[in-house]
């Protein structure tokens, strides 16, 4: 004997295994277009198509609320900051560059060595929702890419070979200093 099959039970399964989706506490309205849009009407110099893309560069994102966005905005200006290390330790090998130049950028080494612990340190305190701190934190490591920077503008006439480096991570520092400044006032 063959039972009629409950189309009615076909339908409502579906919609209740699908229904914690719409509850889950990291889909938020904060999706990382809202957030970059949030960033750039409180600093107009940020580029709205790079927060994009740096926010996406990590696939946690897409699911993320305001505050894992932060996060990893953070996460994101650590690693640059590492591999910005990286590629000044390339450069200090080669040979094209005179002594001021290597002077430079071993400066910059060291300010960006610095800048990752600081870095890690804001992480902390944004985690914590020390806002005021990591803010703090923050504007201490932006300052790493303008020092570098107007370490190579000291000598007339010379080009710094970081300068796309150098304001890739301030973007990044200035988005982790807005996300911070945006959650110490909710």
């Amino acid at each position: 004997m063959i039972k009629k099959m409950n189309y009615r039970n076909l339908l409502i399964y579906p919609c209740l295994c699908l229904l914690p989706l719409f509850f889950h506490p990291s889909l938020s309205c904060d999706s990382v277009h809202q957030a970059c849009r949030k960033l750039e009407e409180r600093d107009p110099d940020l580029k709205y198509d790079f927060c994009i893309a740096s926010l996406e560069s990590d696939p946690r994102s897409r699911t993320a609320a305001l505050e894992e966005l932060g996060a990893i905005s953070v996460m994101v200006t650590i690693s640059n900051a590492t591999n910005l290390k990286s590629y000044i330790f390339e450069l200090l090998e080669d040979k094209r560059f005179d002594p001021y130049s290597k002077g430079c950028l071993r400066d910059c080494l060291e300010l960006y060595s610095d800048a990752i612990d600081t870095l890690r340190d804001a992480l902390d305190d944004f985690k914590k929702k020390h806002y005021f701190d990591a803010k703090q934190g923050f504007s201490s490591a932006m300052d790493a890419s303008v020092t570098c920077e107007e370490g190579f503008m000291e000598k007339e006439g010379e080009a710094s070979p970081l300068a796309k480096e150098d304001e890739r991570f301030f973007q990044l520092c200035a988005m982790d200093l807005v996300f911070a400044t945006i959650l110490d006032k909710k």
